[in-house]
């Protein structure tokens, strides 16, 4: 059984004619998280997807942040998953076997000057993911960490066109689930890490401008 989240009625209801179990929830505001809360409450989970993700700008170089929708952005990419994860530990350290799978970026490696609070959450999560799967190494809870490229998605419109389709992302991401990996280099986040083994002073120069 899969329970995805969505916040307009047009995916939901495609979601729901494809399959899924979906539970109307915005990650960014708390009323989100705890409605996930709600509607998973004495349920089995064994896998946790932190997937959901929110852009926001922050370039003096064109205009004073809204620091509004910054706090969304924080609020949604590192603020909610540390609230599912903690609230639905319990649950999962219940399993016979379960995973935490928190989908950070490969500008967690390495940010671009014109993202810093896109870059700021997913460096956070990576950091909160390393340090919780040494927490988790003696226990039945695997944690793995997904670092995407540029995927296509509503987040990435206008971005170029070198896009990982979601499709094969969504796939990469299934086979290192499937094979108990603790992270996940996607497409192109290859050879960042490759470089970044090499030369991390090198990886941060290219990608800054990125």
């Amino acid at each position: 059984t899969v329970i995805v989240t969505g916040r307009t009625p047009e995916r939901i209801a495609a979601a729901e004619a494809a399959g899924y179990e979906v539970i109307m929830a915005d990650l960014s505001s708390q009323a989100g998280v705890d409605a996930i809360l709600t509607a998973v409450k004495g349920r089995d989970i064994d896998i946790l997807i932190n997937n959901a993700g929110l852009g926001s700008d922050h370039d003096f170089r064109e205009a004073m942040p809204d620091l509004a929708d910054n706090d969304r952005c924080i609020a949604a990419n590192l603020k909610a998953p540390i609230h599912l994860i903690t609230n639905l530990m319990p649950v999962l350290k219940s399993r016979p076997v379960a995973m935490i799978v928190n989908v950070t970026s490969g500008l967690a490696i390495a940010p671009r000057a014109g993202g810093p609070i896109y870059c700021a959450t997913k460096a956070g999560l990576r950091s909160y993911t390393l340090a919780l799967r040494e927490q988790m190494k003696n226990s039945r809870v695997h944690v793995l960490e997904v670092l995407p490229p540029v995927v296509e998605t509503k987040l990435t419109a206008g971005r170029g066109s070198r896009k990982m389709s979601a499709q094969a992302c969504a796939a990469e991401i299934v086979q290192a689930i499937e094979a108990n990996a603790k992270e996940a280099n996607v497409g192109m986040t290859k050879i960042l890490r490759l470089v970044e083994s090499i030369s991390p002073a090198l990886a941060r120069k290219i990608m800054i401008r990125f």
